[in-house]
């Protein structure tokens, strides 16, 4: 009797291989970005790579206590980029910048500590199915939460800020998992009726209403509520991942046109109808109408990539260039800056592995609602990734979200890592049950 050797030791051996690379990566960038600024080697060298190390040490044995069979790439890559942005950051900070570093350093620890607590009180992903019209009812809240008097806040044109004493965060953060989650639960309980409907329009078959009403309501809700926040940035992501999630369950490609028609009268109605998503649209068409007003922040953003050429001037070097909001909105740019062109494709390349790591999740998967929840958690990274470097590099009109694990920000870091350890989550459970025939199989072999 013979059984095949398990598979997951190998997958935890690269994970830990991969995060010790980041973690030696992080401090390498962050004595580079000390020298820069100081001319000199940090003196608290030692207690960052400890304090590092030991957060993503601690998210590793997580995954190797909870999720031991899970995908080995998207931790160290979060870690990378979180890194990445963390010494940008502090560079800033050390050029007459706002605190914003040890701020950011106290936020990765939680998410890191949210990062373990997913992965230990979700032992089953599939368990999630039966809160679907909870996790609605949450995200309605949250994204109300907002306009109430005495918690919401307007900061930078935008009301999408939750005051709780000292604590501040967006709750639109929270609200893209519990959104995606009630998608997916309901899209696959509801997936067989959407997708035999006898009605048509056109050449095109379409759901009954009374079984799409409660994503329509949810996604029309989002919008509203966002598109009243001035928060066009979510508004897009949330109308990305109804349109994605909606697609995948059908298995209709029509459902893609059909989208891309509403987001055309969506986007016309809005322009027509709201004053600053005209202002947007004009910056991005031609940002030198106002140099020193509205257009001066993309137009320095233009200027510090450039500058920043193919190498990069420098980590801890960059900061000739003055970019408003330049830690969160515009940490690209930053990127751009010091890093250069090579810096910003790595970037790039990184969410590019995080997008494909989490389609071929989804892929692997034999379950439909882990498959749906997958495409759907790896569109909101993927979208939400585009919509801001997209908009840095005028590629898009501006929307003024987060660069995911990059940007400063603790409510999208701590979500981020949250839906990091649902796709592990995800990734465990699919290769457990993929491997379990080969196990039984090889049962009795001589």
């Amino acid at each position: 009797m013979s059984v095949r050797a398990e598979p997951f030791p190998r997958r935890r051996s690269t994970e830990l291989g991969l995060v010790l690379l980041a973690v030696v990566a992080t401090a390498g960038a962050y004595v580079l970005a000390s020298l820069g600024t100081t001319a000199e080697i940090p003196v608290n060298l030692g207690p960052f790579l400890l304090f590092v190390l030991g957060l993503f040490l601690v998210a590793h044995i997580a995954v190797r206590r909870y999720a031991p069979e899970a995908d080995p790439v998207l931790l160290p890559i979060a870690a990378l980029l979180n890194g990445i942005g963390y010494v940008v950051i502090a560079g800033l900070d050390a050029r007459g910048r706002e605190s914003f570093a040890a701020a950011q350093a106290t936020w990765t620890a939680i998410g890191v500590v949210a990062f373990c607590t997913a992965l230990l009180v979700v032992p089953r992903i599939r368990d999630l199915q039966r809160y679907r019209y909870t996790f609605l009812l949450t995200g309605l809240v949250l994204l109300i939460l907002p306009f109430v008097p005495g918690l919401g806040s307007e900061r930078f044109g935008a009301r999408i800020w939750v005051s709780l004493g000292p604590i501040n965060f967006q709750p639109g953060e929270v609200t893209k998992l519990v959104l995606a989650l009630f998608f997916a639960g309901y899209l696959v309980d509801k997936r067989e009726l959407l997708r035999s409907s006898p009605r048509r329009l056109g050449p095109v078959r379409v759901p009954e209403p009374k079984y799409l009403g409660p994503v329509l309501l949810a996604w029309a809700v989002s919008l509203m509520v966002m598109i009243s926040q001035k928060d066009l940035g979510t508004s897009l992501l949330f109308f990305a991942l109804f349109i994605v999630m909606l697609w995948v369950a059908t298995e209709r490609p029509s459902w893609l046109i059909i989208g891309a028609l509403l987001f055309l009268a969506g986007s016309w109605f809005s322009f027509h109808r709201f004053g600053h998503v005209q202002d947007r649209v004009d910056i991005w068409l031609d940002p030198w109408q106002d140099p020193d007003g509205t257009g001066y922040q993309i137009i320095q953003a233009a200027f510090a990539m450039a500058a920043g050429g193919l190498a990069g001037t420098g980590l801890g070097l960059g900061g000739a260039v003055r970019i408003p909001l330049a830690e969160s909105d515009f940490i690209f740019a930053s990127i751009g800056e010091q890093l250069g062109l090579f810096g910003a494709t790595l970037v790039l390349v990184a969410f590019l592995m995080v997008i494909g790591s989490g389609l071929r999740i989804a892929i692997r998967t034999d379950q439909p609602f882990e498959k749906l929840l997958a495409v759907g958690l790896t569109t909101l990274i993927g979208v939400q990734a585009f919509i801001i470097i997209g908009g840095v590099t005028r590629l898009l009109p501006l929307t003024g979200i987060t660069l995911p694990f990059v940007s400063y920000g603790g409510s999208s870091l701590v979500a981020n890592y949250v839906l990091i350890a649902l796709l592990l989550r995800i990734s465990d459970e699919s290769n457990r049950r993929a491997r379990k025939p080969e196990v039984v199989a090889s049962v009795g072999a001589p």
